[in-house]
Order: structure tokens, then sequence, then C-alpha cells
């Protein structure tokens, strides 16, 4: 059990620490659009992210995806910052299938930036599945956190009615694609 705690701890850290924001920012982005009464199609969402990133940390701890950290993390960076606009230039009520697509595609890059933290915890360790789901479950408590964290925020802005809903979305979107826009920028010089 204390490997549980461990591994979980240690994912659980990984996506909440506020230092690593990049995180945080993406699982708004995918959270901001909506509410309580919506959380069927929230939950596709995440799980399509949750899916992509799973299979890239599985096959980078493996051993059988290996690119370029500077590289991945400037593509976090650009998955944030494509997010944003995604969500700019999106009508109400529109419902792409092809954006799980995306979704998944852009948890993949995600996935290969979590994977680096725990290949290096893991070492020589010969029994990499129980870590790998430990750590995995952590990330996942972690990206529910900030996923409730958003939707508490949706709801709460939704009953100001001097600032209406869709302004609200707008600014934090738009906050959250030029902080992306800046990490582009600084992570393109490491490559």
């Amino acid at each position: 059990m204390q490997n549980f705690w461990l591994w979980f701890s240690t994912g659980l850290e990984h996506i909440t620490d506020l230092g690593g924001y990049d995180h945080i920012l993406f699982v708004t982005l995918l959270s901001i659009s909506y509410t309580f009464s919506s959380w069927k199609k929230l939950l596709v969402m995440i799980t399509a992210f949750t899916l992509g990133h799973s299979i890239s940390l599985a096959l980078s701890v493996i051993g059988n995806l290996n690119i370029n950290t500077a590289l991945i993390e400037f593509l976090i960076a650009f998955s944030i910052f494509i997010t944003a606009v995604y969500h700019l230039r999106l009508k109400e009520n529109s419902n792409a299938k092809w954006v799980y697509v995306i979704v998944v595609l852009f948890g993949l890059i995600h996935g290969t930036g979590f994977s680096y933290l725990l290949k290096a915890m893991l070492g020589k360790e010969e029994a990499i599945a129980g870590p790998l789901l430990y750590f995995n479950l952590g990330l996942e408590a972690g990206q529910l956190f900030i996923v409730l964290a958003v939707l508490s925020l949706n709801l709460a802005m939704s009953y100001v009615k001097a600032i209406p809903f869709r302004v609200y979305k707008i600014v934090v979107v738009s906050l959250i694609g030029v902080i992306a826009l800046k990490m582009c920028v600084e992570r393109i010089t490491s490559l």
C-alpha cells in the first residue's frame, strides 16, 4: 500500500503543482465550456485526453517512445495555445466529433511530458505496471480536482449577472492563450 501512495501522490502532485501550470491550463481549457449539467460531454472529453496521455505514458516508460524533451515541452505549450484559439473561434453548441481525436493527440503529447518524471523515478525498477498505474491514477485524481474547480467557478460565474458567462469565458481563454503563446516563445528557443 505504501508503494501505491508514493506513486499516486507523485502523479497527483505533478498535475496540480503550480510550477507545472501548463497541465492546469490545458485541463481548464478542456473544462471551461461545460457545466455540471453537461458532465457527460465533459467526461467524454476528459476521457479522450486521459486515453492519449495514458498510451504515451505507457509507451514512453517501457521504452518504445523517446522524443526530445524540448520538443515535447514546446508542443505542450503549442497545444494549449491552439486549444485557446479554438475556444475563441468556437460557435456555441458546436459538437464536432473530430475535436475528440485532437484531444487524444494532445493527450499523447502531454503524456509524453509526464513520462520523463516517471521514467526518472523508476530508474532500473523491473516491475513498472503498478507504478505506472498508480502514477496515472494520481494524475487522474488531480485532473478531476481541476475539473471540479473549473466547473465550480463556472457555476459561480453563471450567477454573476454583471458579467455574462460568455465574457467570463472569453477573458479566461484569452488569458490562457496569452500565457501559452509566451510559453511557446520561451520554449521554441530550446529546440
